[in-house]
């Protein structure tokens, strides 16, 4: 039988009216989600909630720790911060918060899906993706709007090594 952790159980039977919480590993720690959008994270035995603007508010009056974790040597600081006994104790104001930073994580992924990276288009890589990001590209939008050509063009300002596969790459 799977070994279950005992801070995801506890998240689960605080937080179950948000809807049914599902977990996984992620980060060394546990991914806490509601139809799979990540609002929480469980890390080093304690759980951190996503930031959201009630979650900001609570940190003014009471500073909440980060959650920092090393990546390729550096420390990284999430947008996550994590819950202490206090919140723990007031149950409702843990669910509301909670309520508060899943709706901000949803509202994050609407947005994310409604307007796809320059790299999600057909023909064009993360390297160009970050070649248009220097151009001041920085839309799909954009893109179409000003055209592959011109588009290009500035591109070949910027590198001169630019070459004709790009410019077909753009024009998709």
């Amino acid at each position: 039988m799977k070994k279950v952790n005992p801070v995801v159980e506890r998240s689960r039977a605080h937080l179950a009216p948000l809807g049914a919480i599902e977990s996984r590993t992620q980060f060394g720690g546990y991914a806490l989600a509601v139809e799979s959008v990540v609002f929480a994270l469980i890390n080093q035995g304690e759980l951190y909630l996503r930031a959201s603007e009630p979650l900001q508010a609570y940190i003014t009056d009471r500073p909440l720790q980060p959650l920092v974790f090393r990546k390729r040597g550096k420390l990284v600081s999430l947008n996550y911060y994590r819950v202490d006994e206090t919140l723990w104790r007031d149950p409702e104001h843990l669910l509301a918060l909670s309520a508060a930073s899943l709706e901000t994580a949803q509202l994050e992924l609407q947005d994310r899906q409604g307007s796809p990276r320059l790299k999600d288009l057909p023909n064009l890589s993360v390297r160009l993706e970050m070649m248009l990001y220097d151009a001041g590209i920085m839309s799909v939008n954009h893109l179409y709007q000003m055209g592959a050509k011109q588009c290009w063009l500035k591109l070949k300002a910027i590198n001169q090594h630019v070459g004709f596969q790009t410019l077909l790459a753009l024009q998709g």
